[in-house]
């Protein structure tokens, strides 16, 4: 394969990809709107924070997989993937830890005032009495909005500290999730009014999207404490940074963000933001996920998705539906014969019956196979029969996706 990195990922990735057999481009001063332009020839694409938009996928002619080297993949245009058949594969949790410590570490800095101190030290001015005048965090409680991995990181590390924990109840959590709340004890609460109602710290550790844009608005702030820490390690649009800095004046809020509505795009440059100035904020650069740690976890990942990739699978792949998607799961047990199949599909195709999805796995020794095929639509008793006639075919069954026979 030929992989093209738009964006810095650490040299031990292409050593590895390279020893595979793999022939690696890194070019990381590409820009957004270069990549259109350079991805011809090229089956994957590596990025961390370059954008992927539309017509880098009109104008691939080889393209077949983009992973982000990351958890978001808001910067892709996944649609357009989808429909031009390319997979994109993200890595959520890869930097879950790195992510946690920084807002941890945010929170601190904001209660303890560690960089006006750190400011006033360096400039040869010493005031105990203004700096020792912090809240403390034991016994004070923490709304995490946001319990994917990085929000139960951050979950594990605040009980440390004897942290109070809140957070929204949700159905459909995995079993896993669940016993790490129960674990951590985080309190399950039904409304936003009710975390922000009970919380002294809320975090934010939601993706970017259309239904999380400006969640902290007039009105989430409104609901806050008094004096309440606001953090943010995700994304800054998540935040009205106009209403933000109203609250901080007349709420007395503070805030730990890593993150802004309109941060640079580019690694290094002038920047002037009122938010990041104001005093009362305590703000890093967008690198929550920047530690050797966290970068050899992600590095390391990316050629297990190649890997994974190479052998036809598709690990972590964001813009595939769920695998039972047809109205019926057709199961054919076969010889490992050169034509089983094909006769098989030529078979459905005459009953205009689309295969949705299919894995053929071997059986031990080599010799027998077994098919499953998600189709769309039903299956006529004479068109199992004339499958189950087929060479080389032991037997076929078909059973709804609502589990019916």
């Amino acid at each position: 394969m030929r992989v093209l990195f738009a964006d810095s990922l650490g040299e031990s990735t292409v050593t590895e990809l390279e020893e595979r057999g793999h022939t690696c481009v890194v070019e990381p001063t590409l820009k957004a709107g270069d990549l259109a332009e350079r991805i011809q020839g090229f089956d994957a694409l590596v990025v961390r924070s370059t954008k992927v938009r539309r017509e880098v996928f009109e104008r691939a002619d080889r393209l077949a997989l983009v992973i982000r080297a990351g958890a978001g993949t808001n910067t892709i245009d996944t649609e357009t993937a989808a429909a031009r058949g390319v997979l994109v594969a993200n890595l959520p949790g890869r930097n879950a830890a790195a992510v946690a410590e920084l807002t941890m570490g945010l929170l601190l800095a904001v209660d303890r005032r560690i960089v006006d101190a750190t400011v006033d030290l360096r400039e040869g001015r010493w005031d105990k009495k203004a700096y020792g005048k912090a809240r403390g965090l034991l016994g004070a409680t923490m709304g995490i909005l946001g319990l994917g991995s990085i929000g139960l990181e951050v979950a594990q590390r605040a009980r440390a500290f004897g942290i109070n924990l809140v957070a929204l109840d949700k159905p459909g959590r995995s079993n896993e999730t669940t016993a790490r709340i129960e674990d951590l004890r985080i309190e399950l609460v039904d409304s936003l009014d009710d975390l922000l109602a009970a919380s002294d710290i809320v975090t934010l550790h939601l993706p970017s999207s259309p239904d999380t844009a400006g969640l902290v608005d007039a009105s989430f702030l409104e609901r806050m404490k008094d004096g309440a820490v606001l953090l943010n390690t995700s994304r800054g649009e998540l935040v009205d940074e106009a209403a933000l800095l109203e609250a901080l004046e007349t709420k007395g809020l503070r805030a730990g963000l890593d993150v802004f509505a309109d941060e640079p795009g580019s690694g290094s440059g002038e920047w002037v933001s009122p938010l990041a100035q104001h005093p009362q904020v305590v703000g890093t650069h967008h690198i929550g996920a920047s530690t050797q740690q966290a970068q050899a976890a992600i590095a390391a990942g990316v050629v297990e998705i190649i890997d994974a990739f190479v052998q036809g699978e598709t690990p972590n792949c964001v813009n595939l539906t769920p695998s039972r998607i047809g109205s019926t799961i057709l199961t054919v047990r076969h010889l490992d014969r050169v034509g089983v199949l094909a006769h098989v599909l030529d078979r459905l195709s005459q009953d205009r019956l689309n295969v949705e999805h299919m894995q053929n796995r071997i059986f031990r020794g080599g010799d027998a196979a077994v098919a499953t095929i998600d189709v769309a639509g039903p299956l006529s008793d004479s068109l199992l029969a004339d499958l189950d006639a087929l060479p080389d075919v032991f037997g076929v069954s078909a059973t709804a996706i609502d589990g019916s026979a």
